[in-house]
């Protein structure tokens, strides 16, 4: 990190948590609050009870447990990948180990389809994309609606590792496969009273059989100021281990915004509208105390009911501090300046 960008990221941070308030090593989220989120809101509980680490590690790697059954995506041609001597600088890989392709898979929040991660996949199995469309509308002059094959050509296809921090405290290493998100708003050209991007989920209860239940508002619906959709480090990925994304994590395409909260990240995306005022977010609707709408990584603000200043990287024991950003700072800080990180959760 270079003086300038180290200088904005520490004026940016604010006090420490004090050691009191940090979950102990071999704590982490207990599963019942971060499997039914929306259950506590609704009932106004603020759940403060911790587990063991390993409960994670040993439900996704369970002693004797095979590898489950994968289901058959498609290779993406032509993936174009980082120059070693230019990746990290740029964040557009970490030298981490990469989660495997059985843990992003399996282990999904995605709550279209199960509020349990594990029940995401079979659930989604028989999900079908034939036909998808994407409409970008709005305050754009080129408004266009895209048949999947042609926004994937909006673009070639890049790889990018990026670190995953989910707001539940676990993590994971995940090499997506997709494109600069502006690449697309370029393609449709905003207007200058274009200042946020929102997005917008299938609605289709039939073939999403979680949206039957009121968990949630539906259909899912999600937002970036415009320069964070403009931001290199936001893509739209279509992709993982070079293979077409699987139901489960959010085909046939999805937001990837690494240094925010997971949440974040609009799967199965349908709708792309430019507007003038910030567009209204799904989680910060459900939970507007505990969910905002900027959703940084920081592990100095907590969330209400757990602290955030460690995490658990799926497929590995123990737990790693939680980097400012996620690790992005040198790449994001500036979008912040002159901004109380507390007041933008």
């Amino acid at each position: 990190m270079n003086r300038g960008s180290l200088g904005i990221a520490k004026r940016l941070f604010i006090h420490p948590v004090k050691e009191a308030n940090k979950i102990p090593s071999r704590e982490v989220t207990d599963p019942a609050v971060y499997f039914n989120r929306r259950r506590f809101i609704q009932a106004g509980v603020l759940a403060a009870s911790a587990v063991a680490t390993g409960v994670i590690y040993r439900q996704l790697n369970p002693a004797g447990a095979g590898k489950k059954a994968q289901a058959a995506t498609a290779a993406i041609q032509g993936v174009t990948k980082p120059e070693p001597t230019t990746a990290d600088a740029s964040g557009f890989s970490v030298n981490e180990p990469q989660t495997s392709l059985d843990n992003i898979t399996h282990y999904n929040n995605f709550y279209e389809f199960s509020t349990d991660k594990e029940s995401v996949a079979p659930a989604a199995a028989n999900f079908d994309t034939k036909g998808w469309q994407v409409s970008i509308e709005g305050l754009v002059n080129k408004p266009r609606v895209f048949d999947l094959d042609d926004l994937l050509k909006i673009s070639p296809p890049e790889e990018r590792i990026y670190r995953m921090r989910c707001v539940e405290a676990w993590s994971m290493v995940i090499p997506w496969v997709g494109f600069p998100l502006s690449k697309l708003l370029d393609a449709v050209e905003p207007k200058s009273s274009a200042k946020y991007v929102a997005f917008e989920t299938l609605l289709d209860p039939k073939r999403m059989p979680g949206q039957k239940s009121d968990v949630l508002e539906w259909p899912y619906v999600e937002g970036l100021r415009m320069d964070e959709a403009m931001h290199p480090l936001a893509i739209l990925a279509s992709g993982i281990y070079g293979r077409a994304l699987p139901p489960q994590d959010g085909a046939p395409i999805r937001l990837v915004v690494p240094w925010k909260y997971g949440f974040k990240g609009i799967k199965s995306i349908v709708k792309i509208k430019l507007v003038a005022e910030q567009p209204r977010t799904t989680w910060s609707v459900a939970g507007p105390n505990e969910y905002g709408f900027y959703a940084n990584v920081n592990p100095q603000v907590d969330h209400p009911r757990w602290s955030q200043a460690t995490e658990q990287r799926i497929g590995q024991s123990g737990r790693r501090p939680t980097l400012m950003f996620n690790g992005y700072a040198e790449q994001v800080a500036h979008l912040y300046a002159g901004m109380d990180l507390r007041a933008n959760f």
